[in-house]
């Protein structure tokens, strides 16, 4: 998986910096350049400055094949800085210390706003930008939006919303592109189980319940009925990406008690716990028991695409990203040409809803947001920046990649030759970001990370029938108690009696 994750990200890169290419290239050759206040009049070179939440050696780069070439290239007395509040270039070349403290991320994108020359234009994720929000450190953009007859209708209602749930209604940044997830299906199981296809807008229950009608045989026979992903995960982790639209907490908002010994909770590992244990979704021993779906006559047979069940043709149902459309479309191109590799008659719709949350999605994410820092010194610049960026010109290039959506609804087609409900990645709303101050309690306290350690080791005693949903639970609840009370002592170090280990960095807002 190391070496596809691998290529993955070459290959990413080359269309990005492609596609960056291509931007400038077309937005020369449509005349965009007089858009540019240095053909309106003004032709002082000025400097206009962007700031990122991180950075490191090699993302500047990246920065501005995505967001900066194409408006240098057509705003010639433009220059542009980058600038990152948090450069990881610095703790690169540090030996490891478990004691010393990471920083506190959302500090340092304030002092970079609130330094002796801040960025204009601060480009951030949704979770940074409601703390923004909230501490008066963006400009709202309604009035710039209604002065320059800038046109909202036309960006996807999902995405608007959303900007607009974090801003209290106002819109104080807007994003070019997002990234969002669907249900994908395999026609032909369905079919072949005479059994109705899964449609738009179906609940959970709904969902699970085509899950289990669909799942049947066994050992490397077995069909399963759901994935929450292509190559599988720990079924903790897929009860949290299920769970994502609740918005259930692990623990209260001074992380001192935990809040996990309650119904909803209960609900969700108990929903999990049964579609695993029943073998709807398949276990990671599933998936290294005949996964590759090229053994042919007790033969084995070379797949490319080994381990994926969705493509192997023994998932029904699976959620992915929008990416996944790129790997689908290679998949029958190689298909035509070699039929040992499988291929699969696909349909899309869109992610399961709960009642709770209904129009709510658990996979959209908002993570280019661009906002105008209060203390910009360049606002009108700024502006300009924005409204190039979330312009329809630039969204109809960028629609020709397939591992981000662009935001303008209008330049949103399935890929060409296909035909799929591309409706299903923007129908539903984003989950509103994590309150501001369990975000602070992660970076003030990264020990807290260590508290879901205790909560995968449990979910999977419950698989194994050690014990029951109520009793791991309980046991969550009571022993988080006991470490919220360590950490608030030693919010950073090893924690005596627990191994040490942190369970992953303290994540990036951005």
């Amino acid at each position: 998986m190391g070496n596809m994750d691998a290529q993955f990200k070459t290959k990413r890169r080359i269309v990005l910096k492609a596609s960056a290419m291509a931007l400038s290239a077309a937005l020369l050759a449509t005349g965009l350049s007089a858009c540019s206040k240095g053909d309106s009049g003004s032709t002082e070179q000025h400097v206009l400055r962007v700031g990122f939440v991180s950075s490191n050696a090699d993302s500047e780069q990246y920065y501005r094949q995505q967001f900066t070439d194409g408006y240098e290239l057509t705003h010639e007395n433009v220059d542009i800085q980058i600038v990152g509040a948090v450069n990881y270039d610095d703790q690169r070349y540090e030996e490891p210390d478990p004691n010393k403290k990471q920083p506190d991320i959302y500090a340092e994108v304030k002092k970079m706003m609130e330094g002796s020359n801040p960025p204009d234009v601060v480009i951030m994720d949704s979770g940074v930008l409601k703390r923004l929000v909230q501490d008066n450190m963006v400009k709202n953009l309604d009035s710039y939006i209604q002065d320059n007859k800038f046109d909202i209708e036309d960006i996807v209602p999902s995405v608007i919303n959303g900007i607009k749930d974090i801003g209290d209604n106002s819109i104080y940044a807007l994003t070019p592109t997002f990234n969002s997830s669907a249900l994908y299906f395999n026609k032909k199981m369905f079919a072949d189980a005479g059994i109705d296809q899964p449609t738009d807008n179906m609940t959970w229950p709904d969902v699970i319940t085509l899950a289990k009608r669909i799942a049947k045989g066994e050992g490397k026979e077995r069909k399963f009925g759901l994935a929450f992903n292509r190559y599988g995960s720990d079924p903790f982790w897929d009860s949290q990406t299920y769970a994502a639209p609740l918005q259930l907490k692990m623990f209260d908002n001074t992380a001192e008690k935990m809040t996990v010994d309650q119904p909803g909770w209960k609900k969700v590992w108990t929903d999990i716990s049964d579609l695993y244990l029943n073998k709807i979704i398949p276990s990671q021993e599933d998936l290294n028991n005949g996964a590759d779906g090229g053994i042919i006559k007790d033969k084995a047979v070379y797949n490319p695409f080994q381990g994926d069940l969705f493509l192997s043709g023994r998932v029904a149902m699976s959620v992915n990203g929008y990416d996944y459309v790129s790997q689908l479309s290679s998949v029958k191109d190689a298909a035509a040409k070699n039929p040992k590799i499988p291929s699969v008659d696909w349909g899309v719709v869109t992610v399961p809803q709960f009642t709770e949350v209904p129009g709510v999605g658990g996979n959209i994410s908002l993570s280019n947001l661009m906002a105008i820092n209060a203390k910009a010194q360049n606002s009108d610049d700024a502006w300009e920046f924005i409204a190039f960026n979330n312009g329809k010109q630039w969204a109809e290039l960028k629609s020709r990649s397939t591992y981000e959506m662009v935001s303008r609804k209008s330049f949103l087609k399935p890929k060409d030759g296909m035909d799929y409900n591309i409706e299903a990645f923007y129908t539903l709303k984003p989950v509103p970001p994590q309150d501001p101050a369990i975000d602070k309690l992660y970076q003030d306290k990264p020990n807290l990370y260590q508290v879901q350690n205790i909560a995968q080791q449990l979910f999977q005693e419950v698989l194994q029938k050690k014990k029951s949903v109520d009793q791991a639970l309980k046991e969550w609840q009571t022993k988080g108690d006991v470490m919220l009370q360590k950490i608030k002592t030693n919010p950073n170090g090893p924690l005596e009696g627990d191994g040490g280990g942190v369970i992953g960095e303290p994540r990036p807002l951005d």
